[in-house]
């Protein structure tokens, strides 16, 4: 069995390593370890503590990885990478991922994020998947689990990355529909006609008219198929008004 040294230092990244458990002595024959390393990914870790920022450094380095550390999301935000993934501290008491995520949306950003915590909750840990962590990797990281985690993404990281900037182009375009517009398109992904839609918002048909057509020339759309497929790919869905 080889450990795997850190080119950032030279040094033996092994067992007894604060931030890592007794689990992370890897063998090169590791196949996920070997599928992530070969990925040669870049790690960009938001981390407050400088300490713990340092080590999962040396750990990324470790697993033959770029790495590159922020101290929290403002510093990341100047500086917004358009590749990489995130390993970011849950904290809710700052909104958790899920404040992260919409941070980078509002700037029309979208990386594959990993979230990371002491002792997190299963709620918390259920939270943060629902806001669109890829993964939740309790601290102190094991590095078999964090190269496997690496392995995934990178696998699926071009889907992903295309569903995301999806979401967020279409969210992006719902944003710029007045309330009465999003409620029109509401009712129209639920199958309903000028008409119908006239009944429940308890105004004309004409009126109905009006803003569906506002509402398609704003979206870019020139069908309501099209229309609809921004809702859903805006992950709002047609259960809810906007």
């Amino acid at each position: 069995m080889e450990l795997i040294t850190s080119p950032a230092t030279g040094g033996w990244f092994g067992p007894n390593h604060p931030l890592w458990s007794h689990s992370d002595v890897q063998c090169r024959g590791s196949r996920d370890t070997i599928s992530a390393m070969e990925q040669h990914l870049i790690i960009r870790f938001v981390e407050p503590s400088s300490r713990i920022r340092a080590e999962l450094a040396r750990g990324a380095f470790a697993l033959g990885h770029h790495a590159e550390v922020y101290a929290d999301l403002d510093e990341l935000a100047d500086h917004l990478p358009e590749t990489g993934v995130l390993v970011v501290r849950d904290d809710p008491a700052r909104g958790g991922v899920s404040a992260v995520i919409d941070r980078l949306a509002d700037h029309g950003h979208w990386l594959p994020l990993i979230a990371t915590g002491e002792n997190p909750s299963a709620q918390q840990i259920v939270a943060a998947m629902k806001a669109g962590a890829l993964d939740y990797l309790p601290l102190p990281f094991e590095a078999r689990r964090f190269a496997h985690s690496l392995a995934q993404i990178a696998d699926e990281i071009t889907h992903l990355g295309d569903a995301r900037r999806r979401m967020i182009e279409a969210r992006g375009r719902i944003a710029s529909l007045s309330a009465r517009e999003r409620e029109v398109l509401h009712w129209l992904a639920e199958g309903s006609s000028n008409k119908n839609i006239a009944r429940q918002l308890a105004i004309s048909p004409r009126t109905v008219e009006i803003h569906r057509a506002n509402m398609m020339a704003k979206l870019g759309a020139k069908h309501a198929a099209e229309a609809v497929r921004l809702r859903f790919e805006s992950g709002m869905g047609a259960g809810k008004v906007a």
